[in-house]
């Protein structure tokens, strides 16, 4: 038998335990793979048989073909093109590393996703969703998908880096003042710029006794502090129902006292909420934007405040983002692919001084000499 052959048995294999949904848990899953193929080919050599369960197994348990780089510390990042071609991120820097069989992709995202109730089809072509060690999926099919199913996984960070990862010792003893003073922080960056690594690393600076509030479309955050309450935002059922948006979650955290709000990324009408939210005293709080500078990450969240207060004159929208925010911390791709803290700006108030920079590249260039006072 050739090796298309026992591939594509594979795939039958593989695509029948898809449909049955048989608990690997329960011991079943290679009896049932085993019985399905008998039935498929009953004649097939002992040898060959063992090939194709191998293949059948190994795309039916945890992320199948793309499971030895899961487990590979030094990537960062998993891609897949056109439902075959794989590539990773390493040290920030892509590069193409296997080849998938047809079809495996698209039983690859049905594995992942109908376990968490999800679905992806022509009517909803995306799909969201978070594995069970935290890191983030997200799948694109066809139609939309033009040459063939994309995937995109996200590892998540097992360890906390240090401040000292992302910038020189005075920039990073600088971020820590900002934290311990309470200012309202702002990270801004590209895509994969680290803006939710740096997030973990600043919240690590939070004396222990602070009650942090963390809101996320898909939480990726991991707090060593002893109280946080993590809410995640919720998609809608197959029906349409169900769903939580992260401006709901915003809504019900000042509910919950927290010391801190902290909003994984604003991205629409949320930005409304947390901006009247850290105007009325919630000093300390945090959250991440993209952007590819820290004055055009500022007009992007006053045009997210609008989506929200769509009747407020531009005006309005300025001056609440001025007043609620203190600094933001830009992040980009340094040399070799390290993300670093490229700016650390100062937001002005409406009608005074334009925003200075706090710290540029290693060099901080000024000190903070007040922040808005606790409480």
């Amino acid at each position: 038998m050739t090796g298309s052959s026992i591939t594509g048995l594979a795939l039958q294999v593989h695509r029948h335990l898809v449909e049955v949904a048989v608990d690997d848990a329960m011991g079943d899953l290679a009896t049932e793979a085993e019985r399905h193929l008998r039935a498929l080919a009953p004649l097939l050599p002992r040898d060959e048989r063992e090939q194709v369960l191998g293949a059948a197994l190994a795309q039916a348990q945890g992320l199948g073909p793309l499971e030895p780089l899961l487990a590979d510390p030094t990537v960062t990042e998993i891609l897949v093109n056109a439902g075959t071609e794989v590539w990773v991120e390493r040290a920030g820097r892509l590069e193409r590393v296997a080849e998938l069989a047809e079809g495996a992709a698209e039983l690859l995202i049905e594995r992942i996703i109908g376990p968490l109730g999800l679905r992806v089809d022509r009517l909803r072509p995306t799909v969201d969703a978070r594995l069970a060690d935290g890191s983030r999926f997200h799948a694109v099919i066809p139609p939309v998908a033009i040459d063939g199913p994309c995937l995109a996984v996200r590892r998540f960070a097992a360890r906390t880096l240090p401040l000292s990862s992302f910038a020189a010792p005075p920039v990073a003893e600088l971020l820590e003042e900002l934290v311990a003073q309470r200012a309202n922080l702002v990270v801004s960056g590209a895509t994969s710029s680290g803006k939710t690594t740096l997030l973990n690393a600043l919240l690590a600076s939070v004396p222990p006794g602070e009650r942090i509030l963390t809101i996320e479309d898909a939480a990726e955050l991991r707090l060593a502090t002893p109280h946080v309450v993590r809410l995640e935002a919720r998609p809608p059922t197959v029906e349409g129902a169900g769903e939580v948006t992260v401006r709901d979650l915003v809504r019900a955290a000042l509910r919950l006292r927290p010391d801190r709000l902290v909003v994984g990324e604003v991205r629409g009408a949320e930005a409304l909420d947390m901006v009247l939210a850290l105007n009325t005293g919630h000093d300390g709080s945090l959250t991440t934007c993209h952007g590819n500078g820290p004055a055009e990450v500022l007009k992007r969240i006053e045009a997210m405040v609008l989506m929200g207060a769509p009747s407020w004159p531009p005006a309005t929208a300025e001056e609440h983002v001025r007043r609620s925010i203190d600094v933001v911390i830009h992040l980009a791709r340094g040399h070799h692919g390290r993300r670093v803290v490229e700016h650390v700006m100062e937001v002005a108030e409406p009608g005074g001084p334009s925003e200075r920079p706090l710290a540029i590249g290693d060099r901080v260039v000024a000190r903070v000499e007040r922040v808005r006072a606790v409480g």
